[in-house]
Order: structure tokens, then sequence, then C-alpha cells
């Protein structure tokens, strides 16, 4: 069974937590496809709370819960909510867990996700909270290694972008290493995995290298998950600009090489679009992952409730 009560950090997981969530979400395949039909979760809920923009994340969950027959709810930015006339997190969350059976949030917060869930008594789904954690993007990352490379041990993962403030890595490094896979970390030195993260790493005995140049790990990397300078996420605009591009992925550089590329998307300059219809490109299988990845989610944590 699955014992989590709610998903708001990926270190909350073991290896059977996210085994049960990759299996259900297998079995989930068919009725995202639309070749099957469920009711599980008619009648039921969502409540969606994204004070951050979010194209996949948000549209992902919403298609999960209408194709398990339940329906959503909520608000996209602060202007579309009270928080513009002054309501506080807490108060908008009480609120939506009286109208909803689950919530969902993104926020630009480390740590929100965590203080609502102690305060509402509905399960709470992290969407992504700052440079933080997005445990659920971590779930359908490993569905999608499983599905392309049969197995979820014995390869290497090679990390390459923004690091640092990337909240898709750091969820994706502790659940590589609950499985003992070796990692790549290739980055400009200003964005590299943060020291928490490696140390905890190094303290559970997980080998990884750490470069500024890709060429160093192409020919040891099954998978290249690429991630984008994100410029939101900078204090200064400055330092942005002078490593905005610090990688470009194109046939070129790939080419002849024996991996698939992976990104959580929105790209923007980091893979060029002449990958798109080769071998290598799986971000948009990953993307589509995400609807039974989430479906399984939902599934669980509302049925378990109630």
């Amino acid at each position: 069974m699955f014992k989590l009560k709610n998903v708001i950090s990926i270190k909350d997981f073991d290896k059977k937590d996210i085994e049960y969530i990759l299996n259900k979400a297998k079995k989930m395949e068919k009725i995202a496809e639309s070749n099957e039909y469920s009711n599980d979760l008619k009648g039921k809920i969502l409540g969606m709370m994204f004070y951050e923009p979010s194209t996949r994340t948000r549209l992902s969950f919403e298609t999960s819960m209408k194709r398990l027959g339940g329906s959503c709810i909520g608000f996209v930015g602060i202007d579309a909510s009270s928080v513009s006339k002054g309501e506080n997190l807490a108060d908008t969350s009480k609120m939506l867990e009286s109208y909803s059976d689950a919530i969902v949030l993104r926020h630009s917060l480390e740590g929100v996700s965590k203080f609502i869930s102690d305060i509402v008594d509905v399960p709470v789904i992290n969407a992504g909270d700052g440079a933080g954690q997005h445990p659920t993007q971590t779930l359908l990352d490993l569905y999608t290694m499983k599905k392309e490379l049969g197995k979820l041990k014995d390869f290497t993962v090679s990390l390459v972008g923004d690091l640092k403030y990337g909240r898709t890595v750091h969820s994706l490094a502790y659940a590589l290493a609950l499985f003992g896979i070796n990692m790549n970390f290739v980055s400009p030195k200003e964005l590299s995995m943060p020291d928490e993260i490696l140390h905890d790493l190094e303290k559970n005995n997980i080998s990884f290298n750490q470069t500024n140049d890709i060429k160093d790990i192409l020919n040891n990397s099954d998978v290249l998950y690429v991630t984008r300078i994100q410029k939101e996420r900078f204090p200064d605009v400055e330092e942005y600009s002078k490593i905005k591009g610090a990688y470009l992925i194109d046939k070129k550089l790939i080419e002849g090489k024996n991996l698939i590329v992976m990104h959580p998307l929105p790209r923007v300059d980091e893979i060029s679009h002449d990958i798109d219809n080769t071998k290598y490109n799986t971000y948009f299988k990953q993307a589509f992952n995400g609807v039974p990845v989430r479906m399984a989610i939902l599934n669980t944590l509302i049925k378990n409730k109630f």
C-alpha cells in the first residue's frame, strides 16, 4: 500500500512508494490515451492553486482528474484570486479545502506546500515550490526512463543546465539515488548542484561526476536530462545574461551516441529543433507521461483519504 497522505517532497518517498505509483500509472495508460474510460473519481473535485505560471503541470493534472471522472476548480496567478485583495495563503487554502477533495499547489516560495499540508485536512500535492522540489515531475521522469530503457537500474543520467535553481533536477537527483543510478552534473559553475544535495549523495555512496563541459559525458550517458537556464530565478538579470545559452543540444553533438534526450519543458534555446524528429527525442513522450502518472497519484491519494 502507498503510505503517504500528501505528495510534498520526493525525499518522503521510498523505493516501494515510487514503484507503487509507477506500476499503477502503467495500468492507467489506456485511460490516459482515451482507449478506456474510468469513473473512479466521479463526484470528486480537485482544487488547483497556481500562484506561478504553468502549462504542462496544470493541464496534465486537469486532464488526469477528468479522465478519472472527476472535476477541477481553482485559479492561475494572483490576479485571478482574492490574494489580489489581500487574502493570505492560509485562508485561501482553508477556503479551497472546503470545496475540494485534494489540493494541487504551485508557489514561488520553497516549503509552502508543506505549510499548507499541515493546516488542511485533504491531500496536498506540491506542483513546484520555487527552487525547491517538483515531486510529480520526478515520478513521470522515472516512469519515462523505465519505459524507454526497460529498467530503473544500471544506467547513467546526465543532468544538464540550471542545477542550482532547477527544482526538477533537485527532486530527480534524490529519486535516482534511491535506485543507485549514476549521475553526471553538467552546469556553469554559477549554477552547480547545491552542496546540500551533493553531501546527501556522498553520504549514501551514490556515484556522480561534475563538469562544465558537456562533451566530457556524452560517451557515458544513457539519458541527457536537459533544463533551461531559468531567468525568473535569478536575483540579478545581468548574471543571467552572462550564462544564458550555455549549452545547446543539437543533432550534430549527439549523433551516433546511444542515449535519449529528456527535458521537463518548456525549452527555450537549449535543445535544437533538429532533434525533434530523431530517435533521441523523448521530451514529448515525457510530457504525455505526466497524465497516467498524475492519474495514479490522484486516484491513490483521494481514494486512500475517503
